[in-house]
């Protein structure tokens, strides 16, 4: 299961029907152990735990807990359009880097690229897009869309 490079981007890996079944039932409970998987889709728990290190390793999937910002003191969530001049690539990168962004996209459309921030308060996101992201080379400019409310963030999209 390897997940080779096309241009730059992953190419989708071939998975079995067992694979997805196991990403399925982690999708729907990510603390269901390895013998109540390997009951649903028939392999012991030895084998779902060998195919559960693959798809990590190969970076299909991550095992992650996922958190209420809010509830954690992040009171200020905001996704930011950037125009950018010179390779997107290279500033996506280094927008990366940046510990309060936790998503960046490259785009088509009228923003190049798409970040999503997740910071305490609106204190820090100004300082965030005065210091950090408006001062990197190649930023022409943003647009900020402050989260007034998160209705949906679900990540059971299942396989196909």
């Amino acid at each position: 299961m390897t997940n080779a490079l096309r241009n730059g981007v992953p190419r989708p890996v071939n998975l079995d029907d067992v694979s997805k079944a196991i990403i399925e039932q982690l999708q729907a409970d990510g603390r269901r152990s390895y013998a109540d998987i390997g009951k649903a889709v028939g392999l012991s728990e030895a084998a779902v735990r060998q195919r559960v290190q693959r798809l990590t390793e190969a970076g299909v999937m991550q095992i992650v807990a996922v958190t209420d910002p809010m509830q954690l003191g992040f009171t200020r969530q905001a996704m930011i359009g950037i125009r950018a001049d010179g390779d997107t690539r290279v500033l996506a990168e280094r927008l990366a880097e940046i510990p309060e962004i936790d998503y960046v996209v490259l785009t088509a459309g009228s923003f190049d690229l798409l970040a999503e921030v997740v910071c305490e308060d609106d204190d820090e996101l100004i300082t965030l897009l005065n210091s950090s992201i408006r001062n990197l080379e190649g930023v022409q400019s943003t647009e900020t869309f402050v989260y007034l409310k998160l209705q949906k963030q679900y990540y059971n999209w299942g396989t196909r």
